[in-house]
Order: C-alpha cells, then sequence, then structure tokens
C-alpha cells in the first residue's frame, strides 16, 4: 500500500523543488512560496465556489480547463489580491509573466494562487523583487519553507508525502495545504498543492482529485465561511515511469493514497482552527440517503452552538439533535442515538443515559467523537470541525491589524 516519509513535503516528489521566502509583504514571516517540476506536469484542481473569485483564481483555473501543461506554481500569503477590479487581475498577469520570464517557461505554464487580506491592491514591485529572490533559492529541500510561506493565521505548516506502491513500481505523492479560518465548502480559505511523480492522463488525473476534495476538504468546516480564493492543485509529472490506467487496480490504490493524504492536510486545517482546542470528528450512520447524512454532518460541524458547548466540555446533547433537526434532511428523532466517543448519550425514544462527569472526561479531550445512529437507513457521512474558543473572536477581530 502506501508509507508516509518522515519529514515528507512536496519536494519529496521526483523533479519537484520549491522554495519559501520573506520578500516584504509581511514584516518577518515567510510569505511567499514558488514550487517548479522539471518536467512538464499535467494540472487539475478544484476551486471556490463563492462567487466573488480572487484574480489568480481566475486565471489558474483557465490553466487547468485547457489543455496545458504546467512547470511552476508562485504562492503569496498576505495579500488575497480579491475585489480588486480590473488592476488587480493586471497585477496577477504581471506577476504571472515576470516570474514566468524568469523561470524561462511560458506564462500559461505557471500557475499562481493568493491568499490573506481581501480588497487591497497587491504590491507588485515588492513580490517581482521576492521573485528575483527565490528563483535561485529553489531546491529539493525547500518544500517545508514553502509550506511556510503560504501560512496566514495557521499556527502549524500542514506538509506530507507518502510512496505508494503499485503492480509496475513505486510513485510518490506529496503536499502542502494552508487554512486556519474561512474555512467550509465549497471550498474555504484554504490552499493546498499537491504533487505526484505518477503518469496519468490530465482527465483522469482531474477525476481523482474532484472524488478526492469532495470526500476531504468538502467536508471541513472552522466558521461557516467560504472564501474568494481557495483552490485545490494537483500536478503530475510522469517522471516515476509508472503509469496508471483507468479501472484498474493501481487507479484505485491511486485515489485510495490521494484521499488519504488530503483527508490528513484537511483535519490539520480544522484541529488548526482559528482560536480551536478541540478537533472534533462529526459522524452520521444509518440516515436514509446520502444527502441526509451528509446535511445533518455539515449542520452540526457548523453550528456555533455546538462549537461553544464543545469548548466549555458542556454535554449539551439538545444542540446536537436541534442542529439535525433543523438541517432540513429527514430525521426522526424518536429513533435518534447520540454517542460521545462510543460512550452513550441519548437512545431511541428519547431515553436519556446521559453520564455528565464520563462525558465531561470526554469533551476534555484535544480529540472528541460525536456519532449520531439515525436508524432510518444506510447511508453516512463523517465531517471535521473544530470548537469555538474566545480566541476565534479577538483573532477575526483585530485580522487587519
Amino acid at each position: 500500500m502506501w508509507e508516509y516519509l518522515e519529514n515528507g513535503s512536496i519536494t519529496s516528489v521526483q523533479g519537484i523543488q520549491a522554495a519559501g521566502i520573506n520578500c516584504g509583504l509581511k514584516k518577518r514571516k515567510k510569505d511567499l512560496a514558488l514550487i517548479t517540476s522539471s518536467a512538464p506536469a499535467h494540472a487539475a484542481g478544484a476551486f471556490t465556489l463563492n462567487k466573488v473569485q480572487a484574480a489568480p483564481v481566475v486565471i489558474s483555473k483557465e490553466i487547468v480547463d485547457s489543455d496545458n501543461k504546467a512547470k511552476a506554481i508562485l504562492i503569496n500569503s498576505a495579500n488575497a489580491n480579491a475585489c480588486t477590479g480590473i488592476e488587480g487581475f493586471n497585477d496577477a498577469i504581471e506577476i504571472q509573466k515576470y516570474c514566468a520570464d524568469k523561470l524561462g517557461i511560458a506564462q500559461n505554464e505557471l500557475l499562481i494562487s493568493s491568499t490573506g487580506v481581501i480588497g487591497e491592491r497587491l504590491k507588485v514591485d515588492v513580490v517581482k523583487g521576492g521573485i528575483d529572490d527565490i528563483v535561485s533559492k529553489s531546491s529539493a529541500n525547500g518544500g517545508l519553507d514553502a509550506a511556510k510561506a503560504i501560512m496566514t493565521t495557521d499556527l502549524t505548516s500542514k506538509s506530507y508525502a507518502l510512496k505508494l506502491a503499485l503492480s509496475s513500481g513505486e510513485v510518490t505523492i506529496g503536499g502542502m495545504a494552508k487554512g486556519s479560518g474561512m474555512i467550509h465548502p465549497n471550498m474555504a480559505t484554504m490552499l493546498a498543492f499537491i504533487a505526484t511523480d505518477a503518469v496519468i492522463e490530465k482527465e483522469l488525473l482531474q477525476k481523482a482529485i474532484s472524488k478526492v476534495v469532495n470526500e476531504t476538504f468538502n467536508k471541513i468546516s472552522v466558521d461557516g465561511e467560504t472564501s474568494t480564493n481557495d483552490m485545490v492543485l494537483l500536478i503530475s509529472n510522469d517522471l516515476s515511469g509508472v503509469k496508471i490506467e483507468a479501472g484498474s487496480v493501481d487507479y484505485h490504490l491511486f485515489v485510495s493514497a490521494l484521499k488519504s493524504i488530503c483527508k490528513k492536510m484537511a483535519k490539520a486545517i480544522v484541529a488548526d482552527g482559528e482560536g480551536a482546542t478541540k478537533l472534533i470528528t462529526i459522524s452520521v450512520k444509518n440516515a436514509k440517503t446520502d444527502y441526509d447524512a451528509d446535511t445533518i454532518a455539515k449542520a452540526i460541524a457548523k453550528s456555533p452552538l455546538v462549537k461553544t458547548a464543545i469548548n466549555g466540555c458542556d454535554a449539551n446533547w439538545g444542540r446536537i439533535i436541534s442542529a439535525a433537526g433543523s438541517s432540513g434532511a429527514e430525521i426522526n428523532p424518536v429513533n435518534t442515538s447520540i454517542f460521545f466517543d462510543n460512550h452513550p448519550v441519548l437512545l431511541p425514544d428519547y431515553n436519556i443515559v446521559l453520564d455528565e462527569e464520563k462525558a465531561k472526561q470526554i469533551l476534555s479531550k484535544n480529540e472528541v467523537k460525536i456519532e449520531l445512529d439515525l436508524s432510518d437507513g444506510v447511508s453516512s457521512s463523517t465531517w471535521w470541525t473544530c470548537d469555538f474558543s474566545e480566541d476565534y473572536v479577538k483573532i477575526n477581530a483585530s485580522y487587519r491589524s
């Protein structure tokens, strides 16, 4: 199957180099990242469904939707370049062309991404100065620095890689992500950049990432907010020589491994939620339909009342069943059971079996699982969220300061 690499990063993949530097958009912290591939790579991706889309989203989506291959990705933090009009779009194009020229590649071979404050013009000259610097610093050891450079309010970088054994050889998948607030499908203020050296056609690559995003990044919520800049990019440069065919066992293994690394990044984003103290898994099972299971899990995951109760270690199961009942999904509350980490709290016929002391012990842990058994079908869904603390308000009350 697959094995995670210790200190793995996107540069664990053959032919992938990266760098992360401070170019001056932030006072001291890294704010500019570059990922390059020594061979042209197929590009696939998923992008925010927010109707307000930042210039880099529009530009990168055009490349992904075309027949072009990609050779590099440039990402800046500290400024979203969103809601900046035609001037902001032209800024993005100017930076894209400048970086492509410095790399000696075509402009449409460079994907771009931004994250940070909305509504402020990007400092083009500052970014250009950073490009001059970062191009020479890109290396096979730069993956961890790149992961740090894309952070905004994140407290930790999120960087992983795994090796996957297939029938004709071994491939590597490496990725990095950022996200801490404005997290909610479809998608959130999160970015993820993934590379593989597998030989896989563009359409199949897109099929794989679309499926995986729906099962990982689109099942997390920190605060129910969907951003203007979100994207997940996946590039494949063929350098392993290991070909993956549609419908093959290898393809299903590849998708499973890709899901594993994306799930790791998605859960890391939620665990690093702004002001978060707990990672919460919401599991809904035995729902009438997939839609019902997913809708109920989503409603609980984004409920401020549930999230504040968990923060206070308050086993207020009434907030959970209320969120489920107001979700719009089919639910028969009389048949519903609720569990905290497999410990029953509510059983059918409103049989309350809550042990306050035991529940408080469970809710005091860093990771908590809430499970609803609807006893109404065979469908299930799992979402990940975090608690709401006072620090969430403090962080977002002074985000631009």
